[in-house]
């Protein structure tokens, strides 16, 4: 492995279909007043915000209600969890729902204290926090964006058709996370496959650097099969708990920093994806999904090593015979196949982009240096156009 780095994760975990009576455990750790945050009101259908109710009720501490965070948070939504986390001196955040309520409860925590204009304080200047963070928490409802062991948050503003994110230090991670597979059974087909791809190109964002030997790549590669074999059972069976609880888990290593040790990593998939987003407010995993395959059908020569390595390592293509190209290509033959067999959306087209929006979407994408090509603004707008 090359380079120096430091590895350091301080969020708890509590795992399996017992773990929310663990909740009892960590609220007595934190203040009176309690920010609670959902989104539409699924986890009123499947009876856990009563659960979550009692037991913050039976700890002593008062509810603050925080619902109707979108899938997408927009700064409007910010804006209006800060002022009601100030409005009521709110001592802690508990983020009930998927990655979007903890990516929104995290930037909430920066906020609350902050006298900045946090959109252009965090996601314009990518300034740090220099104020009281309050404390996070959370209770996952979906898989996929990994928010619940790391410091990402991303926020959407329409008005700027942008889609940012930033990852905070470690002050701003959640102090627990409690993940409940059986909590995340009750989602619609289309959601919990574009968790799964998040999920997939998280790691893929990792693994897609570097040349040395490296253990992260190895540990990826694991992780990568695990979740293509949990997910097609999980697809004709979504009851299928230990299907349902290795994607869960899974989605919690590919991205809370652990893989990332040695690595540049490359993250375009998500910069074209998010700007894709901040268009047509498209589910993400579902962004990415369409963008993957041209982008890396464009550098795959420029990483032709490691396309080999991940045709033959997670794909199982036989290279004998064949070059190294072929193989690469047969490597992502089979990715698409896996991608056509979830039902993900593979155009940006079908989420809502029109050959209008292109130039915009590309002006909207920020082109980052650490994977095996660094993009033109001609290449991106190709790619986006492939895409369609």
């Amino acid at each position: 492995m090359l380079g120096n780095f430091s590895y350091y994760n301080p969020t708890k975990l509590y795992f399996g279909d017992e773990s929310l009576k663990y909740l009892n455990e960590e609220l007595p750790k934190y203040g009176k007043t309690v920010q609670l945050i959902y989104g539409g009101g699924s986890i009123k259908k499947i009876g856990l915000y009563d659960e979550i109710v009692e037991i913050l009720k039976s700890n002593g501490k008062t509810i603050v209600e925080d619902a109707g965070v979108m899938p997408n948070p927009t700064v409007e939504k910010l804006n209006e969890g800060v002022k009601l986390a100030r409005e009521n001196n709110v001592d802690f955040l508990l983020a009930v729902g998927g990655g979007s309520c903890c990516d929104y409860a995290k930037a909430v925590s920066v906020s609350v204290h902050c006298d900045d204009d946090p959109w252009e304080k965090y996601y314009i200047r990518f300034e740090e926090p220099e104020c009281k963070i309050v404390p996070v928490g959370c209770v996952l409802t979906m898989t996929g964006t990994g928010s619940e062991m790391n410091g990402g948050s991303v926020i959407t503003n329409h008005e700027q058709k942008l889609k940012i994110g930033h990852v905070f230090g470690d002050d701003v991670m959640p102090k627990f996370s409690i993940l409940n597979p059986k909590y995340t059974m009750s989602l619609p087909k289309r959601q919990m496959v574009a968790g799964v791809y998040d999920i997939f190109n998280h790691i893929c964002e990792q693994y897609f650097s570097g040349e040395d030997d490296n253990t992260s790549d190895y540990i990826a590669e694991a992780l990568m099969k695990s979740v293509v074999h949990s997910s097609l059972i999980a697809v004709e069976n979504p009851n299928d708990y230990e299907a349902r609880s290795n994607i869960m888990w899974t989605a919690t290593w590919a991205l809370n920093t652990l893989i990332s040790r040695g690595k540049t990593t490359d993250w375009m998939v998500h910069m074209l994806g998010q700007s894709v987003g901040a268009y047509t407010d498209a589910t993400h995993g579902m962004t990415l999904a369409a963008v993957s395959l041209p982008y890396y059908r464009t550098i795959m020569s420029y990483g032709l090593k490691k396309f080999k390595r991940f045709a033959v390592e997670v794909w199982g293509v036989c290279s004998e015979g064949k070059t190294d190209e072929e193989v690469a290509n047969e490597g992502l033959a089979e990715m698409e196949s896996w991608m056509k067999k979830l039902g993900l959306t593979l155009s940006i087209s079908e989420l809502g982009v029109t050959d209008d929006m292109i130039d915009g979407i590309a002006e909207g994408t920020f082109i980052l240096d650490g994977g095996y090509k660094v993009l033109t603004k001609e290449e991106v707008i190709e790619i986006l156009k492939q895409s369609m």
